[in-house]
């Protein structure tokens, strides 16, 4: 698996942690999601800084990024989604918004697999519909 893979499932797993967590620090956070995945070895220091840089973006810019969820997802308010959805949502709509360097398929592929892998089976049709929507909405290439 690519380091960013790697970064994002990270990234997700912290954003979960943090959600779920009263208190919890990115810091704390993101160790927790590296600690749980030690069989995997060493991180490699370009994941662990991208997952970093995921998460503090995620949590710096979150009430305007849930806004643009709220608006873009149909007949779904963002309490009623599921955690994961939500998470793997943010950290779609960080990169669409706030990485210029990442492509927009590859920001919404990488999310649709992180629902595919994390979620239940309807996330990544749903995370897929949602993230087209707000990158149209953002005119992201």
């Amino acid at each position: 698996m690519g380091a960013r893979r790697t970064a994002r499932e990270r990234a997700l797993q912290a954003l979960y942690k943090l959600e779920m967590t009263q208190g919890a620090t990115t810091r704390e956070a993101l160790d927790a999601a590296w600690a749980a995945s030690a069989e995997d070895g060493t991180p490699e220091p370009d994941a662990v800084k991208f997952a970093k840089e995921i998460v503090e973006g995620v949590e710096a810019h979150r009430e305007e990024i849930d806004g643009l969820i709220e608006r873009h997802s149909h007949n779904w308010r963002l309490d009623r989604m599921s955690r994961i959805d939500r998470n793997v949502l943010r950290l779609g709509i960080f990169e669409l918004k706030y990485r210029p360097d990442i492509p927009r398929k590859v920001t919404i592929n990488e999310a649709v697999e992180l629902g595919k892998n994390f979620g239940n089976e309807e996330s990544s049709a749903f995370v897929n519909g949602l993230l087209d929507r707000v990158a149209v909405a953002l005119g992201k290439p």
